[in-house]
């Protein structure tokens, strides 16, 4: 069998032209071209595995008035016993001790980063402490019920 002529628009190797030559890849190549796969896909797994981040914004506070000053200090709950004008009196010790807690262990919302216990017994002009007061003493008497508590089913007969 004889080969096929060529055509003249082939570009064959043409007569006394040496073959190209590929360049070699060395073995040093390869062994780094994998360990940056293997760093890569490393680090493609810490990625993955890490946890997310949630962005919480904390919620707007009410506006501060004018007994209130702004505090830049961080909060610091307190350990008061009574609260002087505070709708307590009326409740039972264990119901008034849980009230009491809850109130020196709130931040109250007007700025001042005291608790609500405190803003009410050093600013007696704060309109945001005695409507904080009034609503726990009126969730520990069972008036509302507590915004986290979920609907609990009614016991069968």
């Amino acid at each position: 069998m004889s080969s096929p002529p060529s055509s003249s628009t082939d570009p064959g190797p043409e007569a006394g032209s040496e073959p190209t030559q590929t360049p070699d890849v060395s073995p040093q190549c390869g062994s780094v071209l994998s360990v940056v796969l293997t760093l890569g896909l490393l680090a493609l797994l810490v990625w993955g595995m890490s946890p997310r981040r949630v962005r919480l914004k904390p919620a707007p506070l009410d506006p501060v008035t004018a007994s209130c000053t702004p505090s830049k200090g961080d909060f610091v709950p307190s350990n008061l016993t009574e609260l002087p004008g505070a709708p307590l009196a009326d409740l039972p010790d264990a119901v008034k001790n849980r009230v009491l807690l809850r109130l020196n262990m709130e931040p109250c919302t007007c700025g001042c980063a005291l608790s609500v216990a405190s803003c009410r017994a050093g600013n007696p002009q704060c309109m945001v402490s005695p409507h904080a007061i009034d609503t726990a003493a009126k969730e520990a008497q069972g008036d509302a019920p507590p915004p986290h508590a979920a609907h609990q089913p009614s016991s069968a007969r």
